[in-house]
């Protein structure tokens, strides 16, 4: 069921994406058309658990339309990437010995960015708000799927893994380039509570009777090819 939701958001946001582009012909599209890959580096930020942050990749499309005679473009922006970061554990509640405990997330986002014009459109700041789809997280060794989260006695690494699907961001970053050929670097973070999900799963947390609260945070490095 998880998949075919995934798939099926994925249809509408390019389908809205390419909607997007047609009824904006009637500006003078810049570039007409890019696509993007690079690297991602990502975290939840949350005082109920220690994380470290992961890396992983990102590709996606975008489409760029220019308003003639004001200091910046707009464009809209889908892209895909898969994720990773730590959660810290044991490996039961009667050891000590803490490890880390690896989970991989994979996420649809659809943007609406401005592009503040600094050196023409060889140099912008970008900024907007993005939409978000994300898989529940995915437990990188299944082994690992009864491990006791640090700071728990009874949480284990799998009951976790239900979190908020439906998330919203805001993007701040900056795009540099020549011609078709340009690196953009972006920083995404979540405006809502990721771990929302999780406050309503009747958790054995305890004696810890804090709200499960987590942001997401994701640091992006890509080269954007414009056609």
């Amino acid at each position: 069921m998880q998949k075919k939701q995934f798939i099926l958001l994925v249809v509408f946001c390019v389908s809205f994406v390419t909607v997007s582009m047609a009824q904006h012909k009637r500006y003078a599209i810049k570039n007409g058309f890019g696509i993007i890959g690079g690297l991602t580096q990502y975290d939840i930020k949350t005082d109920n658990f220690s994380t470290k942050s992961g890396n992983g990749f990102i590709g996606g499309m975008v489409a760029t339309v220019d308003i003639p005679h004001k200091w910046y473009t707009v464009s809209y922006g889908l892209q895909f990437s898969q994720n990773s970061f730590e959660i810290t554990g044991r490996p039961s509640a009667a050891t000590i010995t803490q490890e880390q405990i690896e989970y991989e997330l994979k996420v649809v986002q659809l943007a609406f960015m401005f592009h503040a014009k600094l050196l023409s459109d060889n140099l912008t700041i970008d900024l907007g708000p993005q939409l978000q789809y994300n898989s529940e997280l995915d437990l990188k060794d299944d082994n690992q799927s009864n491990f006791v989260i640090n700071g728990y006695d009874n949480l284990l690494a799998q009951d976790i893994t239900p979190i908020s699907q439906f998330n919203v961001n805001g993007v701040v970053g900056a795009s540099a380039g020549i011609g078709g050929f340009k690196l953009r670097a972006a920083y995404s973070y979540g405006f809502t509570n990721i771990f929302k999900k999780l406050n309503d799963q009747n958790l054995n947390v305890g004696g810890n009777t804090d709200r499960f609260e987590g942001n997401q945070s994701m640091l992006s490095f890509a080269l954007m090819i414009t056609f």
